[in-house]
């Protein structure tokens, strides 16, 4: 059965100063790297629910504020590993910023028998467009483009 995770990716500006908003994974993992760490603030869409319903309430998770309200722009999905995520870019005020996140439980160190507490997301910061695709996982690169794209179509 395919996973299915969904997010929402906030911008604001246009032309050479558009921007993104995207939140760096947390965890022991991620924690010293940079480049490929960033992520569009999403998660696991559960069976029967609506992916801008479950992309708006992961938000909300992951940066700990309200979804940026507004018109979306549907990205599509990619496949990242075993999931299949869906994106939608949304307009956003330029103050978004990070408050806290949901977190996990990892046995860490790994084989000590001990659980640590992470939280999902560590941080998370505006970019401009070609410094964010420096900083997403590959995976979500094509999402990017797509916003690119859609802003530049109208």
């Amino acid at each position: 059965m395919t996973v299915r995770s969904a997010g929402l990716l906030p911008w604001t500006g246009s032309g050479e100063g558009l921007r993104v908003f995207l939140v760096h994974m947390g965890g022991p993992f991620w924690a010293r790297k940079d480049a490929g760490a960033w992520s569009v603030p999403k998660g696991i869409q559960e069976t029967d629910e609506d992916p801008l319903a479950a992309a708006r309430r992961e938000f909300a998770e992951e940066v700990g504020v309200p979804a940026p309200a507004g018109e979306v722009v549907d990205l599509g999905t990619v496949r990242s590993g075993a999931k299949v995520v869906r994106a939608y870019a949304v307009e956003a005020d330029p103050g978004l910023a990070f408050r806290s996140s949901n977190t996990f439980t990892l046995e860490w160190p790994p084989r000590s028998g001990q659980s640590q507490e992470f939280p999902e997301v560590d941080r998370a910061a505006w970019f401009a467009l070609t410094e964010a695709g420096d900083r997403i996982v590959r995976s979500q690169l094509p999402f990017l483009d797509r916003l690119r794209e859609a802003l530049t179509n109208g």
